[in-house]
């Protein structure tokens, strides 16, 4: 790519609010099927390089870039030679004089992918690091416009850990007019405090409200999505040997549709039938776990046609 055309996506943060709604809108064109892969990508090359392990979110970028028209190169975590002390500098400057976009999962320090953004000719997209998921977030409000063929005004209950998905969440839906997010996660396990503040500034703009408990009491009515996450965050470790306890109280069951009967269910997956959420949930008439994973694909496929400029 040209040096000037280069963009990276590795917070949602690297997002205005006018390329947000552009990369969903162009995720569900892809979606619906009213827009189709081709040559977007055509004489490209994207690394696809994975340090931790994954199913959907590998899969999603890789069967992207293919139906775009690009060709690909996968590394697995120990395949650079970052493995033998070369510096991350290098390995971007050596990478970048070959490749044209690099999809990179860590489940570690985003710092990492800004010294691989550093150089000036290949495009990085955070496939996932230990505070972030933005192109999980993607997937989830283009799986949200499919549904409801909008985002403004939906009301939303997150349920479980404020993990890097939760934080992409909340950073992103904060940012529709209207939407009401409750977050409610269990005691020591919340939002970092400075992705809600950001979430609570990104509402107080655009007219939305995020609000977050750590009790699963006196939870409100009428929402039209329930979301929850795995328990034991992919790449993470919990230190203390009661956790599961404490999380308890936080699985969703059938019980929360009480209150919100016509709520569909998201699950950014692999779920955990018996602990995040029970079987008769997540195979049930309100799941959209499945469709909500196929749609990674669709936004990743909007995903790297922006970021390499080629839309």
């Amino acid at each position: 790519m040209n040096a000037g055309a280069v963009r990276h996506l590795i917070s949602t943060h690297d997002l205005t609010d006018g390329e947000l709604t552009s990369l969903v809108e162009r995720g569900a064109e892809f979606s619906s099927g009213s827009l189709r892969g081709g040559d977007q990508l055509s004489g490209l090359v994207a690394g696809i390089h994975f340090l931790k392990t994954s199913t959907r979110t590998r899969t999603s970028f890789s069967a992207a870039a293919l139906r775009l028209g690009a060709q690909i190169v996968s590394f697995g975590p120990d395949d650079l030679q970052t493995n033998t002390g070369e510096t991350l500098e290098d390995t971007a400057e050596v990478l970048s004089r070959m490749l044209d976009l690099l999809v990179v999962r860590t489940a570690g320090d985003p710092a990492d992918l800004r010294v691989l953004a550093g150089q000036q000719r290949m495009a990085v997209i955070n496939a996932m690091t230990a505070d972030e998921h933005p192109t999980q977030a993607v997937a989830d409000l283009v799986t949200l416009l499919c549904r409801f063929g909008r985002i403004e005004g939906l009301r939303v209950c997150y349920v479980g850990e404020g993990n890097n998905t939760a934080a992409a969440l909340a950073l992103t839906l904060s940012r529709f007019k209207g939407v009401h997010l409750e977050l409610r996660t269990p005691p020591g396990y919340g939002l970092e405090a400075s992705v809600l503040r950001d979430a609570v500034a990104h509402a107080s703009n655009s007219g939305a409200t995020v609000v977050e408990f750590h009790t699963m009491d006196g939870a409100a009515d009428g929402f039209d999505v329930i979301y929850t996450t795995r328990w034991q965050t992919t790449g993470t470790n919990k230190p203390d040997p009661d956790w599961r306890n404490v999380f308890a109280p936080f699985q969703v069951t059938s019980a929360l549709w009480d209150k919100s009967p016509h709520a569909v269910f998201l699950h950014d997956l692999p779920a955990h039938r018996g602990e995040d959420v029970t079987a008769e949930v997540l195979d049930g008439p309100h799941s959209l776990a499945f469709g909500q994973a196929e749609n990674k694909m669709y936004a990743a496929m909007a995903v790297l046609e922006w970021c390499a400029n080629r839309r």
